[in-house]
């Protein structure tokens, strides 16, 4: 209701004090925070705090909004836990007026003809989209007529916070200032790798910039924070890209190990120095920047098994390079977005495509498909197929390539679907068996021409 927007401009309150034997520990001290890819978050938050002997409340304010209260720990000399809450129930006008329903508010009017002030005292009967009160003898609803209007409150309630905040009950053997050790888990915080590559065709180079993209939708902004990035998959979490899987052409996986900290089956990626996290907001660190790695283009056809078209269909572009130590990016890289420029005959640097890559260990060789060819065509044509037994089928295939292209292209021709005890009785040009279920030609495509390929297939079915 517009009234309630009325009163975010001209609530006025006196501080609600603390409840006897409460203390607030000050805001948020040194800060660390991992990051996983799956929107988790570990933080550990040592502050110094002034415990009485005995029991006491400690409230710590600055806290993920959406913390997990059952992963919460506290950790200090001579000190045990007796209760926890964590109170989220945030200040604002609405809340206000909300737990003030039976209790009694001033309303201050302004004579809009004398601007003098009158005061009323009113009790607040309901809150139900819209606030209805007493006023002595009669009930009135408050409304946004345009006179200026602010209410009073007597008191903040105890259980509204102007932020989150935990508040625990601790039982101190000695009193005095030390260290406390607030740690927890809490969604709202991720991380994901975006990589952008300049590819230089002629030189048959790329380099590669790396970037963090972290995200913070926790409520709270973590400030100068010593930040830890975790990249894997960890047990309980939901992947931060929907469990996908990168399309074929992509990843032959590497054996070689970086020079890197590891965490069991995980590669830790920390920022070079502290940083503020604020809530609500995307920032970005460099991790990776590496020039002149080798790379080169490629051109892939896939067909599936008894693949037939009408029209020739174009191969797909793969930027092809590797993430080993001498010969290319020379580390593990992240799940995430690579996307690829090549500079045009002006020198500007154009967008031709991006694709996606999942945890890739170092020595890899990766293919990215980044688009599909203008000028390079394949033709796939089943020109016969003819039951030979009761049990076995011979099928005779005609791949037809074609190259718009002024120079020469090599295209991977990739006829899939080869289940079983699958045999080729015969072909125009060797192939070689690249997976359980495909084989693959190698096809060179000469300057402004064609080249066919054909092959006869002896299968079950």
């Amino acid at each position: 209701m517009r009234q309630l927007f009325l009163l975010s401009a001209l609530v006025a309150a006196p501080l609600a004090a603390q409840p006897p034997g409460s203390a607030s520990a000050p805001g948020q001290g040194n800060v660390s925070v991992t990051v996983y890819n799956q929107n988790l978050a570990l933080v550990q938050d040592t502050r110094q705090i002034d415990i009485p002997s005995g029991r006491s409340r400690q409230e710590f304010p600055n806290v993920s909004g959406q913390i997990s209260p059952e992963t919460v720990t506290l950790s200090a000399r001579d000190v045990a836990i007796v209760e926890q809450n964590f109170d989220f129930d945030l200040l604002s006008p609405s809340k206000l007026m909300e737990k003030a329903v039976g209790e009694e508010i001033t309303l201050v009017r302004t004579n809009p003809a004398t601007g003098a002030e009158e005061r009323e005292r009113a009790r607040v009967l309901a809150v139900n989209g819209g606030v209805v009160l007493q006023i002595g003898p009669r009930i009135e609803v408050l409304r946004d007529d345009g006179l200026p209007v602010r209410v009073i409150f007597d008191k903040v309630p105890e259980n509204l916070r102007a932020r989150p905040t935990l508040s625990v009950t601790l039982d101190s053997s000695r009193g005095g200032a030390r260290p406390v050790t607030l740690s927890y888990l809490t969604p709202g915080m991720s991380w994901k790798a975006d990589y952008v590559t300049l590819f230089d065709e002629a030189a048959g180079k790329i380099d590669v910039q790396g970037w963090v993209t972290l995200t913070n939708t926790t409520g709270t902004t973590f400030t100068n924070a010593d930040t830890l990035l975790v990249a894997g998959t960890v047990g309980g979490g939901n992947d931060y890209d929907g469990g996908y899987r990168p399309s074929r052409p992509n990843v032959r996986p590497g054996t070689q190990t970086p020079g890197r900290e590891r965490l069991g089956d995980f590669y830790l990626y920390p920022l070079k120095e502290r940083t503020t996290i604020a809530n609500q907001q995307t920032k970005q660190v460099s991790f990776l920047d590496v020039t002149g790695a080798a790379a080169q283009r490629a051109y892939v056809y896939r067909n599936d098994w008894l693949g037939t078209v009408d029209d020739a269909q174009s191969a797909d572009t793969v930027l092809r390079f590797s993430s080993a130590r001498d010969t290319g990016l020379g580390d593990a890289l992240p799940a995430g977005t690579v996307r690829v420029y090549q500079k045009d005959s002006r020198g500007n640097a154009q967008f031709v495509g991006e694709s996606r890559i999942g945890h890739t260990p170092m020595g890899s060789d990766i293919g990215l498909t980044t688009g599909q060819a203008f000028d390079v065509k394949v033709k796939p044509v089943v020109e016969k197929r003819e039951k030979m037994s009761n049990s076995r089928w011979r099928t005779s295939m005609r791949y037809t390539l074609s190259n718009a292209k002024p120079q020469p292209v090599t295209v991977e021709l990739i006829q899939s679907g080869l289940w079983g005890d699958v045999r080729i009785v015969d072909e125009s040009q060797k192939s070689v068996r690249s997976s359980a279920d495909e084989t693959a030609w190698r096809v060179t495509v000469p300057a402004n021409g064609e080249s066919a390929v054909t092959a006869i297939f002896d299968t079950r079915y």
